[in-house]
């Protein structure tokens, strides 16, 4: 009797084995590592709008130009987004996140220094450039490790750390800027930080694997999986799937691709939903001391008003971590930013009506709603796109919605003029409503491996 042949199993590829992987020490110290640099972040980003505030007295001859400051960065922002997550699609995930917390954590210092609002103006773009470059290539080198089951669940924590950045700024804000007129030069040398922090980045995080491979350099990603491998007890394969592959160049990433076969229709609503995000974030938060002080409020009241607030944010990114792998990407980012129409709008009749109980309860839902919201979309966008276009493709999503965040503190002395915070945050829940709707248009990827 002439034996059937049995076929062997394929040995599973580097990207396979790390998704099949239990959640480590490794992942553990990746997610802290990368997480450390997000706080950092936020805590410039909220440091801004305390400073703002001060200067709004401090240099009240120029505050007429002090809206432009804000808008300074967040351009800075939207160029560095969509470079930075290029140079990370060329030269690596970590190489860039490297550089770029270097570049905006000496800006930052730098900042601290100013003696006009033009300087600080200059400034703050350099420390947008770094800013937006670090975001979406952070996002990516964690998505590019976590293991499948719960990779969205893992970048939403990544995106935690941007609540313990805020409560950072707001403590900074609290008890520092309001200590002398020069307060605000002591919390812009606090957010240099990150200077310090990227030499300990570059030397301990470990590069992409499937970066190394699109590249290859099959010996650097077979030490970094086996590393991991290690650290969750599992034994490497003896054959190894990629070392009988031919790789071929890499097509260079360009933004043009990310309209090719497949991506347009992700690309345009992922565009949409970043734009509408930022534009409502950026314009509620980043002048919300400033608008409960024009309320009434007192500078060092309107502050902690504003600390209990952001506390807010911590169990807003514990439920989206939470329902993420639940109810999936789609339903998840929908659902938090509908959420955050309805508290934009209760939020803004709380200021007009003078309401502190209105203006705490309905500002704690917009914090949580919101920034659960933006895990959600950290989450979901590097999953959209292959490995030679992640980088690229989350770079430039995070960089046309830093268009919305410079045009947002903008639009807010006018729309004030127009209808004061009650027409100003109707504005923004109707951008909050269209944002969720674009969200309900993206593919749900909840379980799937990462597109190679």
């Amino acid at each position: 009797m002439t034996p059937v042949p049995t076929s062997t199993p394929a040995a599973p590829t580097r990207s396979e084995r790390l998704d099949e992987l239990p959640f480590t020490s490794k992942h553990r110290r990746l997610l802290s590592g990368s997480g450390i640099g997000w706080a950092l972040d936020a805590l410039d980003v909220g440091l801004l709008s305390f400073v703002i505030a001060q200067l709004m007295t401090v240099w009240s001859d120029q505050a007429g130009q002090l809206a432009w400051v804000a808008s300074a960065g967040f351009a800075g922002m939207a160029i560095g987004a969509a470079v930075g997550g290029s140079l990370a699609d060329r030269l690596g995930r970590k190489t860039v996140f490297a550089l770029t917390l270097l570049l905006y954590g000496l800006a930052t210092g730098l900042s601290a220094l100013s003696w006009s609002v033009g300087v600080l103006l200059v400034l703050r773009f350099v420390v947008g450039l770094g800013l937006g470059s670090e975001l979406p290539v952070a996002s990516t080198l964690v998505s590019e490790f976590s293991p499948r089951r719960i990779r969205g669940r893992v970048v939403v924590l990544l995106e935690a750390f941007w609540a313990v950045g805020s409560i950072g700024a707001a403590l900074v804000g609290y008890l520092v800027i309001p200590t002398s007129d020069d307060g605000w030069r002591w919390a812009l040398l606090i957010g240099a930080a990150p200077a310090l922090y990227a030499v300990f980045v570059r030397l301990k995080m470990p590069e992409s694997v499937r970066f190394l491979e699109s590249r290859g350099r099959h010996d650097e990603a077979e030490r970094t999986v086996r590393g991991f491998e290690e650290a969750a007890g599992v034994a490497a394969p003896t054959v190894v799937a990629e070392e009988a592959r031919v790789v071929e160049k890499p097509a260079r990433a360009s933004v043009g691709r990310l309209f090719g076969a497949g991506m347009a229709r992700r690309t345009v609503a992922i565009w949409v939903v970043w734009f509408m995000t930022n534009f409502s974030y950026y314009g509620a938060f980043v002048w919300l001391p400033s608008l409960l002080v024009a309320a009434g409020f007192p500078l060092v009241r309107s502050f902690e008003y504003v600390l209990i607030i952001t506390l807010a944010q911590l169990p807003g990114y514990a439920a989206s971590a939470w329902l993420i792998e639940k109810w999936g990407r789609r339903g998840t980012l929908a659902t938090f930013l509908l959420g955050s129409a309805v508290a934009a709008v209760f939020f803004g009749f709380g200021a007009v009506s003078g309401s502190v109980a209105q203006i705490l309860v309905a500002g704690m839902a917009l914090s949580f709603f919101n920034l659960g919201a933006w895990g959600a979309l950290y989450a979901v966008t590097p999953e959209l796109y292959p490995t030679p276009l992640r980088g690229t493709g989350a770079g430039w999503a995070a960089g046309v919605g830093r268009i919305a965040s410079i045009a947002a503190p903008l639009s807010v002395p006018p729309l004030i003029a127009l209808g004061g915070p009650p027409t100003l945050f109707v504005v923004f829940g109707a951008v909050f409503v269209v944002g969720a709707v674009a969200a309900t248009t993206l593919p749900e990827l909840r379980g799937t491996r990462l597109a190679e």
